[in-house]
């Protein structure tokens, strides 16, 4: 494990020097997160400018939620988007070979090689609308209630890796994957929305079998809505997220059996 921290913090490292190399190109990336986010602000705006609740949810609280599916996505872009993103390219071109030769894990190997400094700061912003949302609510949330909303937010970020990496590991059978991988980046958009607009048998499917609108939804409801039972929220989303990573990872290793290295 030691080892694992010590590589890891190289990656980190070299991307940081990386990032600061192109100053121009780390600003402009972090404006356009910025502008993205500040418009999913006004969307919400001008809809609770004609009703006053959406299900359960009142304005100030689709706002937290908003800022909460900031944080999650922004930490997933941040530390997995542009290295998972790049698998198919990296089967496709064979240069996936010298990461395979390396003396560690393969799928540590290629989750690990970019981080993105311009989507941690993007995180922060998110934090900063939750905190504002919270004083608007006058809710003072308990310590537990924080831990639990920190700890999800993990379970989030988790479970977007685990969806994309087994997408991305479909790239060993087809040519070009970049199609579902990136279709998935702009479909998990939709766990910014609270969970009472969509249809029961909807909140079924992408609540366990696809868990993508419970990567915002129930960290959120940890934070504005701690009567609805929030171990049984936990239970949820841990069972969830848990299955996701452990089929990931056992799809992945089957998946790099399939592999065929530019040298044979």
């Amino acid at each position: 494990m030691r080892r694992y921290i010590e590589i890891y913090s190289i990656m980190l490292r070299n991307s940081l020097i990386r990032e600061m190399s192109f100053k121009a190109n780390f600003v402009l990336w972090m404006l356009v997160e910025v502008l993205w986010f500040c418009g999913q602000i006004v969307f919400f705006s001008i809809i609770f400018g004609n009703v006053d609740r959406i299900g359960d949810w009142s304005k100030w609280e689709v706002v937290l939620l908003v800022g909460t599916h900031q944080i999650s996505a922004q930490l997933f872009q941040a530390f997995f988007f542009m290295n998972v993103s790049n698998i198919p390219e990296l089967v496709r071109t064979g240069k996936l070979d010298t990461l395979l030769a390396l003396p560690i894990d393969s799928q540590f190997a290629v989750s690990t090689k970019q981080f993105g400094l311009d989507s941690v700061l993007n995180a922060l912003l998110g934090g900063v609308v939750v905190i504002v949302s919270l004083a608007h609510l006058d809710i003072v949330p308990s310590v537990v209630s924080v831990l639990l909303y920190m700890v999800a937010l993990a379970f989030g970020v988790a479970i977007h890796y685990a969806i994309m990496l087994a997408l991305a590991a479909v790239s060993f059978w087809i040519v070009r994957a970049q199609g579902l991988v990136y279709g998935y980046f702009n479909f998990l958009q939709i766990a910014r929305y609270p969970d009472a607009i969509f249809p029961r048998a909807f909140r079924f499917i992408f609540g366990w079998i696809v868990p993508v609108i419970i990567v915002a939804n129930i960290p959120a409801r940890l934070l504005v809505k701690p009567l609805d039972n929030p171990m049984w929220l936990m239970l949820h989303l841990t069972i969830a997220g848990s299955a996701a990573l452990l089929i990931s990872r056992l799809f992945w290793r089957f998946a790099l059996r399939r592999y065929s290295s530019a040298s044979s």
